[in-house]
């Protein structure tokens, strides 16, 4: 099965028939304000506290820039409003939109509210990000979206990724937010941008025990049944494993493909959030590695040295 977006002629005509929607889009206001909560509660006597609270500020970093430099409207994307070829494709494709260089300005003006939180060894991250030329920038931001890592230089994808998750989050909200599921293939990428999703989200209220993927660079979500795995869509050779003692947090493994996702639970915890919780979980992913288990998310504040 596969997700579909909408065009705005065929919203009214299939409205009807949705119980659980494919697809949810964040608020994003909203999403950076829980984020940096979340992030600094869980900080509370971590052994990784300083870490937590400095992606707390990149959260409220992000949310200041929605607020006050929020991007104009993509003509592109007014466009394809109405045009059901071009959304059934993941309009906003990581590998096919071309950046609007809005993302660089996003990213200069992110580092100087960082600044103030930062030591000496992120303030020369920062100063090198600032140095550095609009061609080095975009080309580092190709290998970070296409390869999820940058070797020898992950200091600088953390905030490279909050530029572009930031710039992503926002053309998101510009395209039409109705779907529909159908056949098809690739359901562990998100069907808006194709990226990899940070964690897996267990809903409470109408979406009762419903799991949605959550995406790590446009923040959207996509539903996907809880029978099968989320890597491979494979069911019957899967384990749930925790070390947390309200069981709101466990790592969903798969012994088809060898790959876990963790998966959070609103009904053990209303305020579990996909990335702050994932990163706060380190010790479990150290858990699953030992087993052979491989990751099969991407978290934004949270980038493989190779």
């Amino acid at each position: 099965m596969s997700i579909r977006i909408l065009a705005e002629s065929e919203i009214k005509q299939a409205a009807a028939g949705f119980f659980a929607p494919p697809l949810l889009f964040a608020n994003p206001k909203n999403l950076y304000q829980r984020r940096a909560a979340r992030l600094r509660k869980l900080s509370e006597n971590h052994p990784l506290q300083n870490y937590l609270r400095f992606c707390a500020n990149i959260a409220d970093a992000q949310l200041a820039l929605l607020q006050n430099a929020p991007i104009a409207a993509d003509d592109r994307l007014s466009a394809v409003k109405d045009n059901a070829d071009l959304l059934s494709r993941q309009p906003l494709h990581w590998k096919n939109w071309q950046r609007d260089p809005i993302w660089i300005d996003l990213l200069q003006q992110l580092l100087q509210q960082i600044k103030p939180h930062a030591n000496d060894t992120i303030l020369a991250t920062i100063e090198w990000l600032e140095k550095a030329s609009n061609n080095e920038l975009n080309d580092l931001a190709d290998q970070l979206l296409r390869d999820n890592c940058l070797p020898n230089q992950s200091d600088k994808a953390i905030f490279l990724w909050a530029a572009l998750s930031l710039y992503w989050t926002q053309l998101v909200q510009q395209i039409p937010h109705h779907a529909k599921t159908e056949l098809g293939e690739n359901r562990q990428f998100c069907p808006v941008c194709s990226s990899a999703p940070v964690a897996s989200m267990i809903h409470i209220g109408e979406a009762q025990g419903t799991r949605y993927l959550h995406c790590s660079l446009c923040e959207s979500e996509w539903h996907m049944v809880r029978v099968k795995c989320s890597n491979c869509e494979q069911g019957g050779k899967l384990n749930y494993w925790t070390l947390d003692s309200d069981n709101a947090v466990k790592s969903e493994s798969c012994d088809d493909c060898h790959s876990y996702l963790k998966a959070l639970y609103q009904d053990k915890n209303p305020d579990v959030e996909a990335v702050a919780d994932d990163l706060a979980s380190l010790f479990l992913d150290d858990e699953m590695e030992k087993m052979g288990y491989a990751k099969s998310a991407v978290n934004p504040f949270l980038f493989p040295p190779e």
